[in-house]
């Protein structure tokens, strides 16, 4: 599998067969967004919750590629009236099928309100996904979230193989939440998000290393394979 952070919260994973997947796309005004990358195509879109840094291009990119769009149900009903036709809305527990990848919704403890216009909406609950692989293989994509003792759950009921965790502070844990974080997922390998975007996320991967082992640092817009 090729994976590829383009940025904060945004990552694409490509499998081997070509099938592409999207999580939480902000592309557009993304500070950290790599200019070089092209989306070649989207099969399944993942959106954790509702705030703009996380749902920003899911409207433009769910037109142009026609991916099957995964979320809390009141953020699909909401992509639904921007006219984003295969939305496939699941709530926290709930898991399904999309492509080949099943997708188990997961809690996380953080806000999600939808900036739609001058206003924010209701947009359901923060949550994070559990991708189980054809090959076996687990993701635990946190989305934004402090860490929670139902971790715990996670690792037990799942045991992830890499993790995704943010660790920027300010909006999200910092390395020191999120240390106790790998703890209790038993982490054998953790992908850290959410970081230096802006000048106020001053979380490190670097102050995450010092405190557990197995953190994968990623570079924007340079795939790596796992």
């Amino acid at each position: 599998m090729e994976i590829t952070w383009l940025g904060h919260g945004t990552f694409q994973f490509v499998l081997p067969s070509g099938e592409t997947i999207v999580l939480d796309p902000w592309t557009d005004g993304n500070p950290k967004y790599p200019k070089k990358h092209t989306f070649k195509r989207i099969d399944t879109m993942l959106i954790s919750h509702g705030h703009y840094d996380h749902i920003h291009d899911a409207v433009p990119l769910a037109k142009k590629f026609k991916p099957a769009v995964g979320a809390i149900f009141e953020t699909c009903e909401w992509l639904k009236k921007k006219g984003v036709d295969k939305t496939m809305p699941m709530n926290k527990g709930g898991s399904q099928k999309l492509g080949s990848v099943t997708v188990t919704m997961t809690h996380a403890v953080h806000s999600c309100g939808i900036t739609d216009g001058d206003e924010i909406v209701y947009g359901g609950e923060a949550a994070g996904y559990v991708l189980k692989f054809e090959d076996g293989r687990t993701i635990y994509f946190s989305g934004d979230t402090n860490v929670f003792m139902d971790m715990q759950l996670i690792a037990e009921m799942y045991e992830p193989d890499l993790v995704f965790l943010p660790i920027g502070d300010l909006f999200t844990m910092s390395p020191r939440e999120a240390a106790v974080a790998c703890r209790l997922l038993r982490a054998k390998t953790v992908i850290p998000m959410h970081f230096g975007t802006f000048p106020a996320l001053t979380g490190t991967p670097e102050a995450l290393a010092l405190a557990v082992d197995g953190v994968w640092k990623l570079e924007p817009g340079e795939p790596v394979q796992w």
